[in-house]
């Protein structure tokens, strides 16, 4: 088996449009949710989310382009060029078959099969885009990336609901640890902020509710009463150790392991004993070869729901035992909300980041504590610790679960 590492990052978030300026704002303990701007909200009865911020599609791709393409599709496509970009690698010359594509979203090409859905009701079929089906795929993404890089080798999107991004970016290793690939580009991405999937949220009753868009979003916090709505895209670079050290490349962090679960219960609610998360991260610790007393820092999924916080927060206790008194637990949805099939993706970089930089980004909104979420959940300000090893976790509708281990790199 060959040893993974991450050496490219790209990332779009409601709190910058890249890498740093993102992981600053989170540091900093700064809000990127605030009121909707993209469509009205007349008729929500708390339209918040986080949005992207000064994002120029028109950047990205030209305007022909981008009238066949899903809004979706152009995130993942910017934020897969700033991971290539930052891995210093032409994927161009390497070998056939050798680079990969897996990246990951819940939801796909919503926008355009909308759009097209009404064109259709209003001006007949013969208005309908030639490109629809090609550009609503969960997968038009993945295949839009190969052809811009040449990748040859293997290609896929994973959708596993909220839970895409982690598992995603898992498979991504694992294809490069078992030789399927030297260099696979992966992450996920989603464009959720539309009003079709926004009433659909709120109908489930599910969205946060507050006066105060950017105290919105409380997890862990006895008052939290719901999720933040929001966009963006995750995509990192993974190599080969051996093809990474023959091109003298920079390297964030190692891969040591994660998995995947399924709670089998319900579609929405979470299996109130956490039978599904505590199988994903047992399994992860596992295969990274790892105990409990190893990790020093989750980034949890903690959405800010009633139920689901409490049942991730008592599933870490149930197994890390006494190792949890000593374990940093932080949800960074507080700061920028959920993003559906991204947040996996992005909440592992963050993890990651963590281990490479030495520094915890906060749970900010955290008011009044919750005796049923008894964990230290980083409140309000970013801690400073020696982190060797951090892990993300991740839960999504469905019951699907993933965890995945990342470790500092010490140049070893």
């Amino acid at each position: 088996m060959q040893r993974v590492v991450v050496t490219g990052l790209g990332l779009l978030t409601p709190l910058g449009n890249d890498v740093p300026t993102t992981w600053d704002g989170l540091i900093a303990g700064r809000s990127g949710i605030d009121h909707i701007t993209s469509f009205d909200t007349s008729e929500y009865e708390y339209p918040i989310a986080g949005e992207l911020k000064d994002f120029e599609p028109e950047e990205i791709v030209d305007r022909k382009m981008l009238r066949r393409m899903d809004r979706s599709s152009v995130l993942a496509l910017a934020a897969a060029r700033q991971a290539v970009a930052d891995a210093c690698i032409d994927l161009a010359d390497e070998e056939p078959g050798e680079v990969g594509v897996v990246i990951g979203t819940g939801i796909g090409g919503g926008h355009l099969m909308i759009e097209n859905q009404q064109l259709l009701e209003e001006k007949g079929a013969r208005r309908v885009s030639p490109f629809l089906i090609t550009q609503m795929l969960p997968d038009t993404a993945t295949g839009l990336i190969a052809i811009e890089l040449g990748a040859r080798g293997p290609n896929m999107a994973i959708s596993a609901a909220c839970a895409t991004g982690a598992a995603a970016v898992g498979e991504a290793a694992e294809m490069v640890a078992r030789g399927e690939a030297q260099v696979v580009v992966t992450g996920g991405f989603e464009a959720p902020v539309r009003p079709i999937f926004f009433a659909g949220f709120q109908a489930m009753r599910a969205l946060a509710q507050h006066d105060d868009p950017q105290k919105a979003a409380r997890p862990f916090d006895l008052e939290r009463n719901g999720f933040v709505v929001a966009e963006g895209a995750a995509v990192m670079v993974m190599e080969s150790l051996e093809h990474a050290q023959v091109r003298g490349a920079h390297i964030y962090g190692e891969w040591h392991g994660s998995a995947s679960s399924n709670d089998a219960l319900d579609m929405v609610a979470a299996a109130e004993d956490g039978r599904g998360i505590d199988i994903a991260i047992r399994k992860a610790l596992r295969r990274a070869e790892l105990g409990t007393g190893d990790i020093a820092y989750i980034n949890a999924h903690g959405p800010g729901t009633l139920l689901g916080d409490r049942v991730e927060a008592q599933a870490i206790r149930k197994v890390f035992g006494e190792d949890a008194d000593g374990l940093m637990v932080s949800s960074t949805k507080s700061m920028i909300g959920h993003m559906m099939g991204a947040s996996g993706a992005v909440e592992a970089m963050v993890a990651l980041l963590a281990c490479q930089r030495g520094i915890v980004p906060p749970t900010i909104n955290y008011e009044r504590p919750d005796p049923d979420c008894d964990i230290d959940c980083v409140p309000n300000e970013a801690r400073e610790a020696d982190i060797r090893y951090a892990m993300s976790t991740s839960v999504g509708l469905g019951g699907h679960n993933s965890a995945i281990v990342f470790g500092r790199w010490e140049g070893e």
